[in-house]
């Protein structure tokens, strides 16, 4: 990666990427974008531009104007939201991916986008879930992701866009507010607890979903981008993931540092309903083989610097 074009930059993965990826090429060599332009880093550190993934020409112009050779998307609407609103989910996901696929193609660029544990669906098998497996999603998130999965293998296939992927599971960071997934709760709970020593989980004890603490998310987009393209075989939807949570195994870890923390149950039936219906545990395997993934935080690790940087 030269020089890199990022869609959704302001998001809670593309506010750290920009900056990470700004640490590691340079600047100069991170072009960022968003819908809006707010006093931020991301946006007064470093090359920024207004974008609307909507808009292609807008697009094509400016990674022609960057000579940009890799895409980076992570403009989208998460889950909870966009079960709100579904059909301005799927006109604002699909579209924008289609748009960034199309630039890709246009100028031959590499290209990025995270797909979710959301594309898996309550008929995936829930435990060590394979790399390859069913997958019918039952939210309109789900079948966003699982479609962008499909979409980059095509474009790979049929034009040789070098599209590459990652099935994230719930990202936790201390430096982003939760946007709308329903994996949130995680970064909610720390919030909550360092402020008020208390929180109200909207999922309900015993629902096991994966977790990765942000700086790992961020290293495993980097070292897939780095990688030999040759020995990636599944190039646009790696399972990735570094722990397995439920509220109650996450609050016994917060009681390690903050032993008065207290964790009560209102349950979120739209949120709830999601969670059942994704994994409780995936197979990280093929990305450790392909192109060596390996997580670095522990869940208590991740707690201790959780509490340390909101404090």
């Amino acid at each position: 990666m030269k020089r890199i074009l990022i869609t959704g930059a302001l998001g809670q993965i593309g506010s750290e990427l920009t900056l990470s990826l700004r640490e590691t090429y340079g600047k100069d060599k991170v072009i960022a974008t968003d819908i809006r332009k707010p006093d931020h880093e991301v946006a007064t550190e470093g090359p920024f531009e207004i974008l609307d993934v909507m808009d292609q020409k807008r697009m094509s112009q400016l990674v022609s104007t960057h000579r940009v050779d890799t895409i980076i998307h992570l403009a989208a609407l998460l889950s909870a939201k966009a079960e709100l609103n579904p059909l301005f989910a799927w006109n604002l996901n699909m579209s924008g991916l289609l748009n960034v696929l199309e630039t890709a193609k246009e100028f031959k660029t590499k290209f990025f986008a995270p797909s979710s544990i959301g594309a898996f669906g309550p008929t995936t098998p829930k435990n060590a879930t394979p790399q390859n497996t069913i997958q019918r999603p039952t939210t309109m998130y789900g079948i966003n992701k699982l479609t962008g999965e499909l979409l980059a293998d095509y474009y790979f296939r049929r034009y040789g866009v070098d599209c590459r992927g990652l099935r994230f599971p719930g990202l936790i960071s201390y430096k982003t507010q939760p946007g709308g997934g329903t994996t949130d709760y995680a970064v909610e709970m720390y919030h909550e607890a360092v402020k008020h020593r208390r929180y109200t989980s909207y999922i309900k004890k015993g629902t096991y979903l994966d977790m990765m603490y942000m700086p790992d998310a961020l290293a495993a987009i980097i070292q897939l981008m780095e990688a030999d393209g040759t020995q990636l075989k599944n190039r646009n939807a790696y399972n990735v993931t570094a722990m397995s949570l439920d509220p109650e195994k996450l609050a016994q870890s917060i009681r390690r540092e903050i032993p008065e923390f207290r964790l009560d149950y209102k349950i979120d039936s739209v949120r709830q309903q999601i969670a059942d219906s994704w994994p409780n545990q995936l197979d990280a395997s093929c990305a450790k083989e392909e192109w060596g993934f390996k997580p670095t935080f522990t869940l208590d690790r991740m707690t201790k610097e959780m509490i340390k940087n909101i404090m």
